[in-house]
């Protein structure tokens, strides 16, 4: 079963996300708080929705999206920050059930395209999404600002170029 999460669910939500982290070794950067991702997800702003799936009463993964815009497109989209399956129920359709719940909502949202990025030694996942049909966006590269570069960025001061203004 795959169901929208609710405000009582950000524990389970912070252990899946947490064992995603270690999946695609990067347990070190998983450094949030847990109140904030309560209020991310649930607040007066909600920076982001997030669909469980369930079997046996059980959580056993999730899918954690937001929307962006294509300019292109003129449509909204939905963008796949995370998908992870415990492992144990990894090749038993979860997946599938959680992504084919996201284009459902895509399609009813007016969406034109549901979006994510894959590690590129994530071969099984790989496989798995162009199974669906999904293509590789390889003409473009993903650029981040984040810790120190985004701050130094944010404090820069700007003004009008010669002969502007």
């Amino acid at each position: 079963m795959i169901r929208s999460a609710t405000v009582d669910d950000v524990p389970t939500i912070a252990r899946l996300i947490r064992a995603l982290a270690e999946y695609e070794r990067l347990s070190d950067r998983a450094i949030f708080d847990e109140e904030k991702l309560r209020e991310h997800l649930f607040g007066e702003r909600r920076y982001a929705e997030v669909l469980l799936a369930e079997q046996e009463g059980k959580v056993v993964g999730f899918a954690l999206y937001f929307h962006n815009y294509s300019t292109f497109q003129g449509k909204p989209g939905l963008y796949l920050e995370d998908l992870f399956v415990l492992p144990d129920f990894r090749g038993k359709g979860v997946g599938k059930s959680l992504l084919v719940a996201l284009a459902k909502l895509a399609v009813e949202r007016g969406c034109g395209s549901v979006r994510w990025v894959v590690l590129k030694w994530n071969e099984p996942s790989i496989r798995f999404y162009e199974s669906l049909g999904a293509m590789a966006m390889n003409e473009w590269t993903e650029y981040r600002l984040l810790g120190d570069p985004l701050k130094k960025v944010a404090a820069l001061e700007v003004g009008p170029r010669a002969g502007e203004g």
